[in-house]
């Protein structure tokens, strides 16, 4: 593969992506590839950067949808154990961006760490996470972050402290290709009554969305002071469907698709939902789906 001499180990050709997202939906990428170390990551960034050729950053797929015809450039996934260590320190946690955030709540939960329990039930990578500063039962990540580490474009590593970094609504600063990794401080607590906590959160999540993640998504931020799902039904848009996807009747937030389904006909969808919201309601969505 004469576009990475010495990678060959770890890029693929024309990998399929729709196995990767939650949607199930869309081509292949030109180049995949899931580093093993730390080295190759920032070696392989740094040959994307001098090569001048796209790069893209996977997470868990649950916010993301692929085009039909695929992507050009290169996608990275971080699934190898090096980039998902959770350390435990307390009162402090370090773990890698590419951990799965219910994972981490599970170890803060487990050490006795009061903060995170309330994010339960998100889900997707930690890094994912921070980029979009999740948020639940008025608790967000962002809030009890310490440091982080990133790396550019270019494959340079950065550091930040927390005065360097800014957590809003849905959002943060963290705008660098790669979260690797972050550390948090948290606050002792009883493991049972976080656990309960924890279990109760989960269960007020679940039961006001739909039950399975195969074949669906959760499309729009929600607006601040209502949601973004009763946005959508007071535009009267519970049950709208283009082609084989369709709005959820469990939540209007979430899209679910059906066989013989496109990421055309999501992305119809997401555009109907939004201009029907807005001519109706005068407020304009802003898509938490990411569309590649």
């Amino acid at each position: 593969m004469p576009t990475f001499p010495g990678f060959e180990h770890i890029v693929r050709e024309q990998e399929p992506l729709a196995p990767h997202t939650w949607f199930r939906l869309g081509g292949p990428a030109e180049y995949f590839a899931e580093p093993t170390r730390l080295e190759e990551l920032t070696e392989l960034l740094a040959h994307c950067h001098q090569a001048n050729l796209s790069v893209r950053l996977l997470g868990g797929g649950s916010r993301v949808l692929v085009p039909d015809e695929g992507v050009s450039g290169l996608v990275i996934q971080l699934s190898a154990p090096a980039f998902s260590t959770i350390e435990v320190n307390a009162p402090t946690i370090r773990v890698g961006g590419g951990a799965k955030l219910g994972h981490l709540v599970s170890a803060a939960v487990g050490a006795g760490l009061a903060g995170l329990e309330n994010l339960v039930g998100i889900p997707g990578s930690v890094a994912g996470a921070l980029r979009g500063n999740a948020h639940n039962q008025g608790s967000s990540i962002g809030q009890w972050i310490t440091s982080a580490r990133l790396i550019n474009r270019e494959g340079k590593t950065l550091d930040r402290q927390r005065d360097e970094m800014r957590f809003s609504y849905g959002e943060s600063s963290l705008h660098e290709l790669v979260i690797l990794e972050a550390t948090f401080e948290l606050e002792p607590g009883n493991v049972g009554d976080l656990t309960r906590r924890m279990q109760k959160s989960w269960i007020v999540r679940k039961s006001s969305e739909p039950s399975s993640h195969n074949g669906i998504g959760r499309i729009f931020k929600d607006a601040q002071g209502m949601t973004a799902a009763e946005l959508i039904e007071q535009a009267g848009l519970r049950g709208e469907s283009v082609g084989q996807a369709r709005v959820s009747d469990t939540c209007a937030n979430f899209i679910q698709v059906g066989p013989g389904a496109t990421a055309s006909d999501v992305g119809q969808l997401v555009e109907t939902m939004r201009n029907k919201v807005a001519s109706a309601l005068g407020i304009s969505l802003e898509c938490e789906l990411e569309i590649w």
